[in-house]
């Protein structure tokens, strides 16, 4: 890996290289090995010209943005990582927000509320980038990331980059162009309308509100674990199952939310995911529903 890190080093500033980093230092659910390098582009050109290199040595990687729906294996990730997060410019056109995909969801409600458009408050509290929600087309309270885009700038696998219209990203629950494709979202248009500071300040904070009374927010965690099964609630369901507050290791079905695992301190990935096995087969087995993940698990196992 020492000869990549020297290629990399042509295509972004040594500083922002990181050999073997743990991975618990870049997710949301504090746990993980090392990745066996890291890199943190600074900006769009930096990122197409490490994709270049990583493409011409042809060496496996992983897109990364604020590390919120990912749990990576205790073994670490092979490769190269490239985390987006300082991809992250902002700008305002009329009643869109025009937004690189590493920004914040939170930074760009923010923006909405400054500028008084409205639209996005639903994504307000979702700790993740605007790349990650367009990937999964995140939701809450009724609403979809699907529901404000207006169209995406992407790169593909072999460096082209052009726009896809909201119609032509093929938005699903949890899904979208960007998995089923293998693209990588570097832009996106979010089409608001105006609207009043006071009704959307007002309306933020009902949501969040919302939020830290039903999800275990003081704890480590990577949000929602399962996809919403078809006619069910997959919180519902394991709490029936009688897994509340339901513990292997350091990792537990969180008593506040049952949709949500913890790590109470001391949680590896192999305890978190030994419990996601664990709650699979118990809901399989007693109601006959299988439940899938919504988060990532990668890396080495």
């Amino acid at each position: 890996m020492k000869n990549i890190v020297e290629i990399l080093k042509k295509a972004i500033s040594e500083e922002n290289i990181y050999i073997n980093e743990l991975m618990s230092r870049h997710t949301s659910f504090r746990i993980g090995g090392p990745a066996e390098v890291l890199v943190i582009p600074q900006n769009r050109e930096e990122l197409i010209n490490v994709l270049d290199i990583i493409r011409n040595e042809n060496i496996p990687y992983f897109i990364l943005g604020n590390g919120t729906n990912v749990i990576v294996s205790d073994r670490g990730i092979r490769g190269v990582v490239i985390k987006l997060t300082a991809i992250r410019k902002i700008s305002v056109e009329g009643e869109y927000i025009v937004s690189e995909t590493g920004a914040l969801l939170s930074a760009i409600a923010n923006t909405a509320l400054d500028n008084e458009l409205t639209g996005f408050e639903f994504a307000s509290g979702i700790p993740g980038t605007l790349g990650g929600a367009v990937t999964m087309n995140a939701g809450a309270y009724g609403t979809e990331i699907k529901d404000v885009i207006e169209k995406v700038e992407v790169i593909d696998e072999n460096g082209n980059i052009y726009e896809i219209k909201n119609g032509n990203m093929k938005f699903a629950y949890r899904s979208s162009a960007i998995q089923l494709d293998n693209l990588i979202a570097l832009k996106a248009w979010i089409h608001l309308k105006k609207g009043n500071y006071k009704d959307i300040r007002a309306k933020m904070d009902e949501l969040n509100g919302l939020r830290k009374k039903k999800q275990p927010l003081e704890y480590p965690s990577a949000g929602s674990v399962f996809k919403r099964p078809e006619g069910y609630y997959a919180g519902k369901l394991i709490q029936d199952a009688g897994l509340q507050g339901y513990t292997i290791g350091g990792a537990q079905v969180s008593e506040k939310h049952c949709g949500f695992i913890i790590n109470k301190g001391d949680a590896t990935a192999e305890d978190v995911i030994n419990l996601i096995r664990f709650i699979q087969k118990t809901v399989k087995d007693r109601f006959g529903v299988d439940l899938h993940t919504e988060v990532k698990i990668i890396g080495e196992k």
